[in-house]
């Protein structure tokens, strides 16, 4: 399945009071080279991603993506070297839904929206929430963040 988004960083949180749906996730990496594999808990329910490398200037790429037993994400989880933390928030815009993440402990202070497109010409409207795009920028990554957290990036 070929996975296309855009992603922003939110400038505040009045996305929170919009959110229909909010949940915990916690995910690490076992793999971040051309093919990313992604192990995630969100909610009560766990997942193993593949992604392969990004195309479009980082909006289209191949993923891969079922759900596992809880027990197996869990035990893979506390074999990453890195893993990110934070809480979803879903919320409808003008007939799309944006995952907002705002991130905790390493990286906590950074909020990114992201939106799924269906063709990679798509411009979604945007919420008044959100600041600017970051989508090519690969610091915004969930795998970078795994490895360099935006809590050092100002050390």
């Amino acid at each position: 399945m070929k996975e296309i988004e855009r992603k922003y960083l939110v400038n505040d949180d009045t996305f929170i009071a919009q959110a229909y749906s909010s949940s915990r996730i916690a995910q690490g990496y076992l793999c971040a080279r051309r093919v990313t594999a992604r192990v995630r808990i969100y909610g009560d329910k766990g997942f193993i991603t593949f992604k392969g490398k990004s195309k479009d200037r980082g909006l289209s790429r191949f993923e891969f993506e079922r759900e596992i037993p809880i027990r197996c994400a869990e035990r893979l989880l506390s074999r990453c070297s890195g893993t990110v933390e934070k809480i979803r928030h879903l919320v409808n815009f003008e007939g799309y839904t944006w995952e907002v993440d705002q991130f905790t402990g390493k990286n906590e202070g950074l909020v990114v929206a992201e939106v799924e497109l269906t063709n990679t010409t798509e411009n979604p409207p945007l919420p008044e929430w959100v600041w600017t795009e970051v989508t090519a920028d690969f610091h915004y990554r969930n795998s970078y963040l795994a490895q360099k957290p935006y809590t050092e990036w100002f050390k």
